[in-house]
């Protein structure tokens, strides 16, 4: 079974980058405790820029992951900042 990997940036306006900044320590917590999460790392490389490292260890944990994602907190606040992602299966 392939693991997903998913690299690549978030980008959002500096008006909004203090709030994705208090919101990311929780979303880090919330994933890395998902099932199928092998790694999950976000740090700002540059201000309002977010680099993604997300490994899971199967297509089904990473789908899982996008759902529970895509309805969370996190959502609300990353809504409309654009991703600039890859993924690949390893």
């Amino acid at each position: 079974m392939a693991q997903i990997i998913l690299t690549g940036t978030l980008t959002c306006p500096p008006e909004r980058a203090q709030s994705v900044r208090d919101a990311l320590p929780e979303h880090l917590r919330l994933t890395r405790a998902e099932p199928g999460c092998i790694t999950f790392d976000v740090q700002e490389s540059a201000p309002g820029v977010f680099d993604v490292s997300e490994r899971f260890a199967s297509r089904a944990a990473f789908d899982a992951h996008q759902q529970h994602a895509g309805q969370s907190a996190w959502a609300e606040i990353t809504r409309g900042c654009p991703r600039d992602y890859a993924i690949c299966e390893a």
